[in-house]
C-alpha cells in the first residue's frame, strides 16, 4: 500500500508540529522514505511515521507493548495496530485532532527512548529533567 509524499494543508501542518517539537530532542533527523512516508529518526531508526492517502492523514508512533495495550484497550480510542509493525509495538492514529497534544509530545518522547542509543537516552533525560 503506497502513500502520496504528504502534501494537504492539515498534513503538512502536522509535520510541521511534529517536527518542531521533534528538533528539541538530541540528534533526530527526519527523511521521507521509499513508501512516501515522513519518518523521524535517530540513529536512522524511525519512532515515528507520517503517511497521507487520498488526504487522510495517519501518524504511527514507536511504544512498548505496554502502553500499546493500554491506548488500544481504552474506550473509543483514536488509536489502532499499526498494520506490518503493530506486533513490535507501535500504535497509528487516523484523526490526531481526537488525542491530545500533550499525549503525543508523551508518546514521541517515549519512541525516541526506545529507539535512541543510551548515551541518548541519557542527554534527553538531562534537558527534560
Amino acid at each position: 500500500m503506497s502513500h502520496s509524499p504528504i502534501a494537504s494543508p492539515q498534513g503538512l501542518a502536522l509535520v510541521a508540529r511534529i517536527r518542531d517539537f521533534c528538533t528539541k530532542l538530541p540528534e533526530v533527523a527526519e527523511k521521507v522514505d521509499g513508501f512516501g512516508h515522513t519518518t523521524f529518526r535517530v540513529k536512522d531508526k524511525p519512532f515515528i511515521f507520517i503517511g497521507e492517502r487520498d488526504t487522510q492523514v495517519s501518524t504511527s508512533l514507536k511504544t512498548n507493548l505496554t502502553t500499546q495495550e493500554f491506548l488500544l484497550g481504552q474506550d473509543g480510542t483514536a488509536y489502532k495496530k499499526t498494520p506490518y509493525i503493530g506486533q513490535h509495538g507501535w500504535v497509528s492514529i487516523m484523526n490526531i485532532d481526537l488525542v491530545p497534544w500533550a499525549e503525543i509530545e508523551d508518546l514521541i518522547v517515549e519512541g525516541y527512548a526506545r529507539t535512541a542509543p543510551k548515551k541518548l537516552v541519557q542527554q534527553l533525560k538531562a534537558t527534560i529533567s
